[in-house]
């Protein structure tokens, strides 16, 4: 049989190691892709941790992937050999259960399959993927740029293309990290006010480079009353992992603003009574399904916006997820698989 070489986590709490595997067939309505990046995302500590149950070890991570069909098992609709495709957080979906049939495939109730969860992902030369979750790649994106665009950038961009921000609306982004350097470059592309809010003076030139029109240092300013002194915001984007930084900021929403949650945060402290008398909302929001992400890939293409990346060989997969966890890179991690 043809070995290919593969990261993976044998145990919850267990090591990062390569392996050498069976490269697999594709069963029907699935197809075989030669992996040639992967990102590296903060929510691999999933997998690597053992934070969502049912996860069956040994278990390869990885939900950014890049790559090239090679095989596809007989009747395949559409997909071809050769073609690039790109794979996110989710793997595929039914299409018959209720939550498929009113077209919110991302909440599919029978066939909850997310890449590198509960099947293995991209830390590996191939992988499996079902028909359902690919996304097909433009050429003039290369895979190291592509790869975090399958999970950091379809996150950001999906929550703001459904936030009901309009062109000339003022958007806050929360934090300038893995998402939020996207959050800040989507909203600008789509015509909105921007402003950036980070921690720190330091962090204002990068913020204004990626394409803030404001800039707000909440070491030293209180960011709401700030929003409020520019008309209040119509949309927040939330992209930090804190609590305390979503509640300082909700104060400086607009009447009927939104305050997107796309951190993950364990609870959220709220003022009703604001959110009654300003007609205002908190929403979370997923990442998106297989069209987003090429919808996703296809906007960034069209309007210049791309992630900040730093790219590991795939043999230091292990110290290339400890720099992601250091919180020191700057902004996704990128396993180049295929060298």
């Amino acid at each position: 049989m043809p070995k290919m070489r593969a990261v993976q986590v044998p145990r919850a709490g267990g090591p990062l190691e390569i392996v050498e595997r069976d490269i697999p067939d594709p069963g029907p309505g699935y197809v075989r892709i030669k992996v040639q990046a992967c990102g590296v995302c903060h929510s691999d500590t999933v997998t690597k941790d053992g934070l969502f149950p049912g996860i069956q070890y040994p278990r390869v991570p990885g939900h950014e992937v890049i790559g090239v069909i090679d095989a596809a098992s007989a009747g395949v609709p559409r997909w071809k050999t050769g073609q690039r495709v790109g794979v996110g957080w989710n793997g595929g979906y039914c299409g018959y259960c209720d939550n498929c049939r009113r077209g919110n495939f991302f909440a599919c109730q029978t066939s909850t399959e997310v890449t590198g969860i509960s099947r293995d992902g991209g830390y590996a030369e191939y992988m499996l993927a079902p028909i359902s979750a690919l996304a097909l790649v433009p050429d003039d994106l290369s895979s190291i740029e592509a790869a975090p665009l399958m999970c950091a950038g379809v996150t950001t961009f999906n929550c703001l293309r459904n936030s009901g921000a309009a062109p000339g609306e003022l958007v806050a982004v929360v934090g300038i990290g893995g998402l939020g350097h996207l959050g800040i470059q989507f909203a600008a592309k789509m015509g909105c006010k921007v402003a950036a809010i980070a921690r720190g003076k330091d962090e204002e030139p990068l913020a204004r480079q990626l394409g803030a029109h404001y800039y707000i240092d909440n070491k030293t300013q209180d960011p709401a009353a700030e929003l409020q002194k520019l008309g209040g915001a119509k949309v927040i984007l939330a992209t930090v992992t804190s609590a305390e930084a979503m509640k300082a900021v909700l104060p400086g929403l607009a009447v009927k603003g939104r305050l997107m949650v796309i951190g993950a945060v364990p609870s959220l402290e709220v003022n009703t009574i604001q959110l009654l008398l300003q007609n205002q909302s908190v929403t979370g929001w997923y990442s998106g399904t297989s069209i987003d992400s090429e919808d996703t890939l296809n906007f960034s293409v069209l309007s210049g916006v791309r992630p900040m990346n730093e790219s590991f060989p795939f043999e230091r997969a292990a110290e290339a997820y400890d720099h992601m966890l250091s919180g020191k890179a700057r902004f996704r991690v990128v396993l180049n698989i295929a060298n």
